[in-house]
């Protein structure tokens, strides 16, 4: 099986958001501000309560699976069980995440989504955005 480059790139960027947002947890509320977790969030792991440690954690440890579902399709690892499927859903994960958030800040006034800043919203979603292309076309590579 030849090896996936893009399905590679995809695996490695899950991987490193995964360990950005463990990197909060010793960061501490400051990072956890920087990272756009919220004000709420920072003023949790100010206090030590243990919720922001595990939505944190629970995050990457999804984030690390994905990592592994790229990793499995571009034939670094075994394949993992529904693989195309997996695949398919994740980048649909990133590409409604980075299109939602593009567009969402814009149109609500919502204080869930203006707690962040219009420069996380943009940076962020443009991200999620590029992650998104990268499962993208790795699974419609992989599925030629």
């Amino acid at each position: 099986m030849q090896r996936n480059g893009l399905l590679v790139i995809a695996g490695c960027l899950s991987i490193f958001a995964a360990l950005l947002h463990i990197s909060c947890i010793f960061g501490g509320p400051d990072w956890y501000l920087f990272f756009g977790a919220g004000e709420k969030m920072a003023k949790m792991a100010a206090a030590g309560d243990i919720y922001p440690t595990i939505v944190t954690l629970i995050i990457a440890a999804v984030l690390s699976v994905w990592g592994l579902y790229a990793f499995s399709g571009a034939g670094l690892i075994v394949k993992l069980p529904f693989l195309k499927t997996c695949l398919v859903l994740i980048t649909a994960v990133y590409l409604i995440r980075g299109v939602a958030g593009l567009i969402v800040p814009f149109f609500t006034s919502s204080p869930d989504i203006h707690q962040n800043s219009l420069a996380f919203w943009l940076v962020s979603s443009t991200v999620c955005c590029i992650y998104g292309i990268y499962y993208l076309l790795g699974t419609k590579q992989l599925w030629r």
